[in-house]
């Protein structure tokens, strides 16, 4: 029986957590040091997504920009990390970066020194020509 609850709730909940990034995502983390320490030992700049499930404009970047055609083959350039602004672990890099409005995406070279900030939704387009500018600047 506990064997049939634990399939049960694993074909439950996992779809659910599967679902969260569409297929195609970059493999976003959600821990702020962890990614910095990825970058630092990987030598790729970070990507950090400061987001809420409550923002639209967030929500339709996570669908629809961050797996696009147009990001795919820049996704492997970059450590990511997805962090929500309504968490308390992330309060401290949110107040880091001064994150006001949201999505606000803050790119970090590999030693973790900030590049640039893009805050607001953009298209696929728009936010593959972010990443190759910051690829560039970055030395990636």
């Amino acid at each position: 029986m506990k064997k049939l609850l634990t399939i049960l709730a694993a074909a439950i909940f996992l779809p659910v957590l599967a679902a969260d990034f569409p297929a195609g995502s970059p493999k976003f983390g959600t821990n702020y040091e962890e990614a910095l320490a990825t970058a630092k030992k990987e030598g790729k700049p970070v990507v950090l997504v400061f987001s809420a499930a409550w923002c639209p404009p967030c929500q339709a970047m996570k669908k629809s920009v961050y797996p696009s055609a147009e990001v795919k083959p820049l996704q492997d350039k970059f450590v990511w990390a997805y962090l929500d602004v309504d968490e308390e672990p992330n309060a401290k890099a949110a107040e880091q970066y001064k994150v006001q409005g949201i999505p606000h995406v803050q790119f970090l070279d590999k030693e973790g020194k900030a590049l640039i900030s893009q805050v607001g939704g953009v298209s696929a387009a728009e936010f593959a020509g972010i990443l190759t500018k910051v690829a560039e600047k970055a030395g990636k």
